[in-house]
């Protein structure tokens, strides 16, 4: 499950699931530590998860720097799901080790603390994992889709073509959409070894066509998925959602929410790796 809905707007998984585990561990280490030092326990762990996101963030922008420094202005576009997990833990740990070396008192509440917090998190993935959508590497879904241009229907994994695929699922009334169908039109055009299926969601082909005439927009590559079928059979009902599929034809990656021309480059790079 990539969001869950709330009445019209759909809200990511992961940071409500970071922000809920973070409550948690705070709330324990609160509650756990003596009066004197409740306050400093909690704020010790809200300053341990903003430096390890910080260092989390600066970790993937070093890895991947020549499409962030295209780009410069994209580092501060956190949306991208750019985060070196690992880098971001060790930092939390060294630096949780370092403060309770110097208040001894906060060691009890800050351990609890940090158990309590990653026991939420990794309880709260499995339960969005098993409350629907596609598991990584399982095949593309066999949904049925409609080229704008043929009219032809076919499934979603009778189309993909033994090429990396980038599926976008997008609306012409959803802002971010519009602001990322340049980047991915010109992605496109320029990586001719990746595939893109820009699948409308639940408009008709009229409204897609003059949309595409109006932007001056290609209609090569855009199909409709008028049931809006293929957004659930992932987990995700937000837009706009891209979806990553390997040669193979696996599902192996996602993201709810609009992606940058950095953000792109970094994602597409993984999917060729083998």
């Amino acid at each position: 499950m990539l969001s869950i809905p709330l009445g019209p707007l759909a809200l990511p998984v992961a940071p409500l699931l970071l922000l809920a585990a973070l409550w948690l561990a705070t709330l324990v280490a609160r509650r756990l530590a003596p009066e004197a030092d409740a306050v400093p326990a909690e704020r010790t762990l809200w300053l341990a998860a903003a430096l390890g996101l910080l260092a989390a963030r600066a970790a993937h922008v070093l890895i991947h720097a020549q499409p962030y420094l295209a780009q410069p202005w994209s580092v501060l576009d956190l949306r991208d799901g750019g985060w070196e997990d690992s880098v971001g833990v060790i930092v939390v740990a060294v630096w949780l080790a370092g403060r309770t070396r110097t208040r001894p008192a906060l060691r009890r509440p800050l351990a609890w603390g940090t158990v309590a917090g990653m026991a939420a998190w990794v309880a709260g993935s499995v339960a969005a994992l098993a409350a629907g959508g596609q598991p990584m590497q399982a095949p593309a879904p066999a949904v049925a889709i409609t080229e704008l241009d043929s009219a032809r229907t076919r499934s979603l994994a009778e189309e993909l073509d033994g090429r990396p695929t980038v599926v976008n699922l997008w609306a012409t009334w959803c802002g971010p959409c519009r602001a990322e169908m340049p980047v991915l039109d010109a992605a496109r055009r320029r990586e001719q070894d990746v595939r893109f299926l820009l699948v409308n969601q639940g408009e008709s082909a009229a409204v897609v066509r003059a949309y595409l005439q109006r932007e001056g927009l290609a209609a090569e590559g855009v199909w409709l998925d008028e049931a809006r079928a293929l957004g659930p059979a992932v987990g995700s009902r937000g837009l706009p959602t891209t979806l990553f599929f390997d040669a193979r034809g696996r599902f192996v990656d996602a993201h709810l929410g609009a992606l940058n021309a950095a953000a792109l480059q970094v994602r597409l790079q993984r999917l060729r790796q083998p």
